[in-house]
């Protein structure tokens, strides 16, 4: 009998929670997946610890609730994203030589690379961002506030300075309807070689860049003339 017990242990040994420095990684991209398929009053600490492989006591030690979980996983990621734009943004202002087609460029080209290299261990931040931005949850409106409102206004601020015809008001609704597009586009589904017969291809970042920045440029430009009620 003791022999038994002595044999069994090796076992258990074996399922091990990550190492200390990837214990918050573990549980971010847990939640990540848990809160995709679940949404937040769906998903449960217990199943996030599961998915992570660590005990739930970790988590709440880590991230205390899962309100402020939710909030550490949205804020990870998009400081990732975010950082990228504005960097980016930032230095083709310094240049003096900005095009509209270069800000549109800087404002999708991070996220959706960003997107794409998520869906090879799935596409949950990309369904829980649409999610996110297109709710009127008050926690998500004040995440959204948070996290990318100051980023959006350096953007619109930026379509203003290109295009000095575009009214703020406009710039506005350029930004919130090309953003649309990002998020779209933001996760691979294959639906665009689907209705194409395989002519389009949504795992060409490149491609596809260029095809969008097409479209909101052309967008935008027809604001300058076609809106009559312009201010």
């Amino acid at each position: 009998m003791a022999r038994a017990r002595l044999q069994a242990r090796p076992q258990a040994d074996t399922v091990r929670e990550p190492a200390v420095g990837s214990r918050s990684v573990a549980i971010l991209d847990a939640a990540e997946k848990v809160f995709a398929k679940s949404g937040f009053a769906g998903a449960s600490m217990r199943e996030i610890a599961e998915t992570a492989g660590v005990a739930q006591a970790l988590i709440h030690y880590h991230f205390d609730n899962k309100e402020k979980l939710f909030e550490a996983m949205i804020a990870r990621r998009s400081g990732e994203i975010n950082d990228v734009r504005a960097t980016q943004l930032d230095r083709l202002l310094a240049a003096g030589r900005a095009r509209l087609e270069d800000v549109v460029e800087a404002l999708f080209r991070p996220t959706i690379e960003v997107g794409h290299s998520l869906a090879r261990g799935g596409d949950g931040f990309s369904r829980i961002l649409v999610s996110a931005a297109n709710s009127v949850d008050e926690r998500d409106a004040r995440l959204t506030e948070t996290y990318y409102d100051p980023i959006a206004r350096k953007f619109i601020d930026a379509f203003c300075l290109i295009e000095p015809g575009l009214s703020r008001k406009e710039a506005v609704w350029a930004y919130m309807f090309s953003i649309g597009v990002g998020m779209t586009m933001m996760a691979r589904t294959g639906r665009s070689a689907r209705l194409s017969d395989g002519l389009c291809d949504d795992t060409d970042i490149d491609e596809m860049l260029r095809e969008i920045v097409i479209y909101v440029c052309g967008g935008i430009r027809a604001m300058l003339t076609a809106n009559p009620n312009r201010d």
